[in-house]
């Protein structure tokens, strides 16, 4: 049995109003909590004691949830719909933002990570709803124009977010201030400043994300939807029997690997002398220009769409975000530090057009190749470790040479796409 629900034609929405902003909304919070990640992990490198490898291990258990909850995520939509699934998975990260409270109040790195791995479980959900909710609310011909707004969305939220999350996890906070205040008093119970910190900033986040669900629940009924439950939950591997398919999964495992552990390790990267030379705090705002190249790229690629073919204009992307990589392994100073930078720029587009050219040919499985594609994004858990272990055995500007090689695998799909686009 086909299920429909992933089939633009029969989804209707009623009084679609809210339809307007509610998928770019989606991408806008999950965007800027995995992006506080990059905020948090130097913050908990001196919490916890730990090394590069260590400290990436917080991305890879955020990531390895893609690969575990992405495909159960692709059912669940199959079987509630689209809203119903929003709904868990906005749950789901409000209650693990809540738990981070008490994991960093334990000063167990484990428990921590148990924390992470719900938030992170929740992101998935929402992020393997939220790609073909676009996607099925689209025409063929504007779906790579909608799901790159949408992916400009997601950039803001990581502008916004790091800049937010530095002011009050990474800043010292003076002891007439709110936090000052605050730190001081739980100090005498042994927990500390950036335990302190890192509670306020994601209870904040735990209530935003909460409000967000209910408004999302009380609009569900608004989006009428086929409901299927029939289908064998392993019938999506079926779609790696397409070639084009393969290689856009590949091709997303590594770019989401190359830019986790960009975004992951810029703040140690930044405050190094022969780099910027930042204080911790200043290097992490100056993440706002990195998330704020995904956004400018993002918007601009909107306009570039108008004129270039995707898979062109990906390559195109892949082959900037590789140059300026080796450019910043090769140099030093202030070249070194923002040619790092600017890699986001490039970044941009390549979620959107790699997502939009794997799945555009799907029809009714789409919310399956969904799944299989955002598995992909646990290229976020390996690359960024080996990456650390690697600069653990040499350094920090050396180990960047993995990310540059994965940005070589989306030059060869885009180059794939655009000779085999007549198929």
């Amino acid at each position: 049995m086909e299920c429909s629900i992933a089939n633009a034609k029969e989804i209707q929405v009623e009084n679609g109003g809210i339809f307007t902003f509610l998928p770019f909304s989606m991408f806008f919070l999950f965007g800027g909590i995995t992006s506080l990640n990059d905020i948090v992990m130097p913050k908990l490198k001196d919490v916890f004691n730990l090394n590069y490898t260590e400290m990436t291990t917080v991305q890879f258990c955020f990531f390895a949830s893609y690969f575990l909850i992405s495909i159960p995520a692709s059912y669940m939509i199959k079987k509630n719909g689209y809203m119903r699934t929003l709904v868990l998975g906005l749950n789901l990260i409000a209650l693990g933002c809540v738990s981070f409270i008490p994991a960093t109040w334990s000063g167990r790195f484990i428990v921590f990570l148990l924390a992470l791995f719900i938030v992170a479980a929740g992101i998935t959900i929402v992020q393997v709803t939220a790609n073909p909710l676009v996607i099925s609310l689209s025409t063929r011909k504007n779906v790579s124009t909608h799901l790159t707004f949408a992916h400009a969305c997601n950039s803001l939220g990581t502008v916004v977010a790091p800049y937010l999350g530095a002011m009050i996890i990474l800043t010292h906070h003076s002891a007439d201030s709110l936090l000052g205040k605050i730190s001081a008093y739980f100090s005498r119970e042994n927990i500390s400043e950036g335990a302190v910190n890192i509670s306020v900033c994601y209870g904040l986040v735990a209530s935003l994300v909460a409000v967000w669900s209910f408004l999302t629940w009380i609009n569900r009924k608004k989006l009428k939807e086929d409901y299927c439950s029939e289908e064998s939950i392993l019938n999506a591997v079926e779609l790696f029997r397409d070639k084009k398919f393969s290689l856009g999964v590949a091709a997303m495992f590594f770019y989401i690997g190359a830019e986790v552990t960009i975004g992951s390790l810029l703040v140690n990267y930044l405050v190094l002398p022969n780099t910027l030379h930042l204080t911790a705090a200043a290097a992490g705002k100056h993440l706002a220009f990195y998330w704020g190249g995904l956004l400018c790229g993002r918007l601009l690629g909107i306009i570039f769409l108008r004129a270039i073919t995707p898979s062109v204009l990906l390559a195109v992307y892949g082959s900037g975000a590789f140059f300026l990589v080796i450019l910043s392994i090769l140099t030093t100073g202030g070249i070194a530090g923002w040619a790092m930078l600017a890699v986001g720029l490039c970044n941009s587009v390549m979620f959107p057009l790699i997502f939009s050219l794997t799945s555009m040919n799907l029809g009714a499985r789409a919310s399956e190749g969904s799944g299989l594609i955002c598995m992909a994004i646990v290229g976020g858990a390996l690359v960024p470790v080996l990456t650390g272990r690697l600069a653990d055995i040499s350094s920090l500007n050396i180990a960047f040479i993995i990310p540059a090689l994965c940005y070589l695998v989306v030059i060869y799909f885009g180059a794939f796409s655009y000779f085999n686009r007549s198929k």
